[in-house]
C-alpha cells in the first residue's frame, strides 16, 4: 500500500509567496466567474488584520491551498478558502475546514459562517460534507442570487 502524504496546516502569513500565489489564483477565478459586486474576497492585506487567522496546507514544501478565519461578533467566517487545481480531490479542503474549525473552537466561536459562489458546486458539496447547511444572508451582505451562504454550529 502506498505512503499518503501527510497535510500539514500551519499559519502563515499572507505575503508569502506561496501563499499570495494561491490567494492571486482565487481572486484571478473568482473574476473571471463573478461580476465585481458579487466577489467578496478579502484582499491579501485584510488578510493581515486583527481578528484575522491565516493558514495554509502544505505537503511537504508544496503549498496547497489556504483559508481563513475572520472573528465577527457572535461567529466565525470561512474566509479565502482555495485549492490549487492539481491538489484538489486530495483532502486538502478537507484539512483546511477540519483546521479551520479546531481554530474557532479555541476562540469559543459558536458557529462558523461562510459566503460562497452559487455556481462553485465542488465547495457546496465540500461543505455539506463538513456539516455546512444553506442559510440566509448574514452580516455585511446582501441577498444575492450569485451567492450561497452556509453555517455550521460548532
Amino acid at each position: 500500500m502506498p505512503d499518503v502524504p501527510t497535510i500539514q496546516v500551519t499559519r502563515c502569513d499572507p505575503h508569502d509567496p506561496e501563499a499570495t500565489a494561491l490567494l492571486q489564483a482565487s481572486h484571478a477565478l473568482m473574476q473571471k466567474l463573478f461580476a465585481e459586486e458579487d466577489n467578496h474576497y478579502l484582499e491579501i492585506d485584510e488578510l493581515c488584520a486583527a481578528g484575522i487567522h491565516f493558514f495554509v496546507a502544505r505537503v511537504g514544501t508544496e503549498t496547497l491551498g489556504c483559508i481563513a478565519l475572520a472573528e465577527k461578533e457572535g461567529y466565525g467566517e470561512v474566509k479565502s478558502m482555495f485549492v490549487a487545481d492539481a491538489a484538489r480531490g486530495q483532502g486538502v479542503g478537507a484539512a483546511l475546514l477540519a483546521h479551520l474549525e479546531e481554530e474557532a473552537r479555541g476562540l469559543s466561536l459558536p458557529i462558523l459562517r461562510l459566503e460562497t459562489g452559487n455556481t462553485l458546486y465542488a465547495a457546496h458539496r465540500l461543505y455539506q460534507r463538513h456539516g455546512f447547511a444553506p442559510r440566509g444572508p448574514f452580516g455585511e451582505y446582501a441577498n444575492s442570487p450569485a451567492s450561497l451562504f452556509m453555517e455550521k454550529p460548532l
